[in-house]
């Protein structure tokens, strides 16, 4: 598991104890910090295998997290996504029942408003049409594919939509409806219409090759 964390010390050790599981069944937990002004590096070293930092930004700290892997399947999480119980089993499984290379989970966020299940609802459906993940999805590949295919490359947004988009070109993602539980505090803190805008404008920009990228 590689996780690329900017000052999360508010729930890097909830989250890093919920994977201690996944540790104790030999999976490794890297942690690449962007430079983090608060206590995340020290609350974090005695719960993984790897730690350490590169210049702040998700793609760059995912492809460094990668290069340091030692694992056959690589699962990129964020910091404030929980994955379900036994998520390994359930990778597993997917894999051995299709011949896909990659995939993702669907998602439900944590927050309890009518419209905050909607927008989840809907993040699973447009993913299951158009083969993109997002990375609250926590994305898994295969490593000699992810490999392959040039892994994350350095842009600083859109690093999740740009990945799946070269992923999908070779391999359909494998779906688990199992999900995972992201943080919606993004949508409870800027308003869940303005969030919703924002970000399909950021998608817009990046689809029509805008500058910002």
């Amino acid at each position: 598991m590689i996780v690329p964390t900017l000052n999360e010390a508010k729930g890097i050790q909830p989250f890093l104890r919920a994977l201690q599981p996944l540790r104790h069944r030999g999976h490794e937990v890297i942690l690449i910090d962007g430079g983090s002004q608060d206590q995340t590096v020290d609350y974090a070293r005695s719960m993984v295998d790897c730690l350490t930092s590169c210049a702040p930004g998700r793609a760059i700290q995912m492809q460094y997290g990668a290069e340091l892997a030692t694992g056959d399947v690589l699962l990129f999480l964020h910091a404030d996504t929980v994955l379900p119980d036994l998520a390994d089993e359930l990778i597993k499984q997917a894999f051995s029942c299709s011949k896909n290379d990659w995939g993702r989970f669907d998602v439900r966020l944590s927050g309890q408003h009518w419209l905050l299940h909607c927008i989840a609802f809907m993040m699973n459906k447009r993913s299951q049409l158009t083969g993109i993940a997002t990375g609250d999805q926590a994305i898994f590949v295969r490593r000699d594919f992810f490999e392959a295919i040039g892994g994350f490359l350095a842009i600083p947004l859109m690093e999740d939509i740009d990945l799946c988009s070269r992923l999908r070109q070779q391999s359909k993602p494998v779906c688990i409806h199992s999900p995972v539980t992201t943080s919606s505090r993004r949508w409870e803190q800027n308003g869940i219409f303005r969030t919703v805008l924002l970000m399909w404008w950021i998608r817009c920009c990046f689809y029509l090759g805008a500058a910002l990228f």
